[in-house]
């Protein structure tokens, strides 16, 4: 895994059937609140490579210490942020990557 977080026994959906946001980007919308470590919902993640990708763009906003997924094959994902960051930057990490922010807890 090229030297990143080696995560184990992803589960993997069928390609035609995964609705994968690499193929497939989710609609965007935008909220402008500051956090300071916080748990998003995130729809479209359905692989190893979709939950990297979500981590590694969100790891690059201004103010995230750090940046996980917990993987949810045809759900809802959980992404956790450490650190304080505006939700609105969060939400167009996510989007830019081509994934759904839905909600927060």
């Amino acid at each position: 895994m090229c030297g990143t977080n080696n995560r184990t026994e992803l589960p993997l959906a069928a390609p035609e059937s995964s609705g994968c946001s690499c193929c497939s980007p989710g609609a965007r919308t935008q909220t402008q609140t500051p956090v300071e470590g916080f748990e998003y919902l995130v729809e479209g993640l359905t692989c190893g490579h979709c939950v990297q990708t979500v981590e590694q763009a969100v790891s690059a906003v201004a103010g995230v210490e750090s940046a996980t997924v917990e993987l949810v094959v045809g759900g809802v994902s959980r992404l956790t942020v450490a650190g304080a960051a505006d939700v609105s930057a969060v939400r167009n990490a996510v989007t830019g990557a081509g994934y759904s922010l839905t909600a927060g807890e």
